[in-house]
């Protein structure tokens, strides 16, 4: 009997990447570049264009970065979902980091690939402090880093009692 591969959760990563893409279309059609909508006191929801990484890393440069970051986005989806297909599916908390940064991955690919530049909205901010200006497919990548990292301590912790 073959078991399920880690595959198997690729529909988390549609269903991530698909969120995020119709969260900015939503942006792109309700607000002006730069429009700002105060939500709570330390939170906006603000249309912005990222030209480059994160924190704009790259951004002021003459476009070569796109390709760079479209380059990237599906070389890491590539080695995940390779990950992936080499996981048993029960292995849940990796296999669901995994998911989560290939569709971040891939909807910031797609918005970069289709726009040139990434669709921010996410500004938090404390009295003049505005926090770099981010999307839902970034805390997608960030929340699937976090796992990946859990998921590593807990092996060891694993591996050391055994």
């Amino acid at each position: 009997m073959k078991l399920k591969s880690g595959l198997s959760w690729l529909w988390l990563s549609i269903a991530t990447c698909a969120f995020d893409l119709f969260i900015k279309y939503v942006v792109v059609q309700r607000f002006e570049l730069y429009e700002s909508i105060n939500v709570l006191p330390i939170f906006n929801l603000t249309y912005v264009r990222n030209y480059g990484a994160a924190f704009s890393f790259l951004a002021d440069h003459s476009g070569w970065q796109r390709y760079l970051f479209i380059i990237l986005a599906v070389v890491i989806s590539g080695a995940m979902i390779y990950f992936l297909a080499k996981n048993s599916a029960s292995k849940r908390l990796e296999n669901i980091g995994y998911a989560l940064v290939i569709g971040g991955a891939w909807a910031n690919g797609i918005d970069r690939a289709y726009n040139g530049y990434v669709v921010d909205y996410l500004d938090f901010f404390w009295q003049n402090w505005h926090y770099p200006t981010f999307n839902i497919a970034d805390i997608w990548i960030v929340s699937g880093a976090c796992l990946l990292v859990l998921e590593s301590f807990l092996d060891g912790k694993k591996a050391n009692k055994g």
